[in-house]
């Protein structure tokens, strides 16, 4: 404990001298100690815990809507034989929410970490036929999964030098999954080196981002933080606020976080950050 203690401090005195200016962003720690200790003692006050309490469904009734309602899940619910496909079972719903908008399109989606390759048939069942898959593993045992419609790379995720040589070979991509060595340098240089490879209302899926002091969570804050940037342009009392957006607001739409995973939504238009004022009757005290 007293070791990753110290590796820490000496990460953030690091951190702190790379980035002097930025380091201002430090007199926020009391808010994310604040917030963290808030979601650790969550339910612990009985008027939190029975807040909002609703009568649900039964299992039975759950089970017959998710499968009719997702494909995904079904698919994998059915397959007992042949590949290997391990996946928490959260993950269907996310993966529906966000991926339904490809299906019957062509698409182009890179898995990194192919392993037993049944989830690079799952997504080809789900996309369709006009899906085009990569896979990206460190074995070279997973080059066996590679036909007609799956190119596997063999190479580490955390290389950028890889993430070179992959992007000089394969087009523009829609979808990224992460489900690769899960280690946060991993996750953390695979986004850099692929998020801007992603066309324009593509999806970046990272999986299995786990535990409560993850630095791959704590990278996502930083670019979460960016979403917010306030570039006021001009103000007007009478016709309301224009800003100018940063090229990062222009290109990302959203940055979702689940249980395990992270969900980055590329914009496939310009943003219009305007707040015109409608309407003729108005309060005073703003004036």
């Amino acid at each position: 404990m007293i070791k990753k203690l110290v590796r820490a401090v000496l990460a953030t005195v690091h951190a702190i001298l790379r980035y002097p200016y930025l380091s201002l962003r430090l007199m926020r720690l009391p808010s994310t100690l604040r917030g963290y200790q808030y979601s650790q003692s969550w339910g612990s006050q009985s008027w939190r815990s029975s807040a909002g309490k609703r009568s649900m469904p039964s299992p039975a009734t759950v089970a017959s809507s998710s499968d009719s309602l997702n494909p995904l899940e079904s698919y994998f619910d059915t397959h007992k034989d042949g590949r290997g496909i391990w996946k928490w079972l959260h993950y269907f719903d996310i993966y529906h929410r966000h991926f339904s908008k490809f299906r019957g399109r062509e698409v182009h989606v890179l898995e990194i970490g192919v392993y037993s390759g049944g989830s690079l048939e799952m997504w080809r069942e789900y996309f369709g036929s006009d899906c085009r898959i990569y896979g990206v593993d460190i074995q070279e045992e997973c080059k066996a999964y590679e036909n007609d419609w799956t190119k596997i790379f063999i190479g580490d995720q955390a290389d950028p030098g890889f993430w070179k040589r992959f992007r000089e070979e394969v087009p523009a991509i829609d979808i990224v999954i992460d489900d690769g060595g899960h280690s946060p340098l991993q996750q953390i240089v695979t986004l850099e080196e692929t998020l801007p490879h992603i066309r324009p209302g593509g999806i970046y899926f990272c999986e299995d981002a786990v535990g409560d002091l993850n630095s791959f969570h704590a990278y996502v804050h930083g670019l979460t933080d960016n979403l917010s940037s306030w570039n006021l342009k001009s103000h007007d009392s009478k016709t309301g606020t224009v800003c100018t957006p940063t090229k990062f607001q222009s290109e990302i739409r959203s940055i979702h976080s689940y249980p395990f995973v992270t969900v980055i939504e590329k914009s496939d238009s310009p943003l219009d950050l305007r707040s015109p004022k409608h309407g003729v009757h108005w309060q005073p005290f703003l004036g």
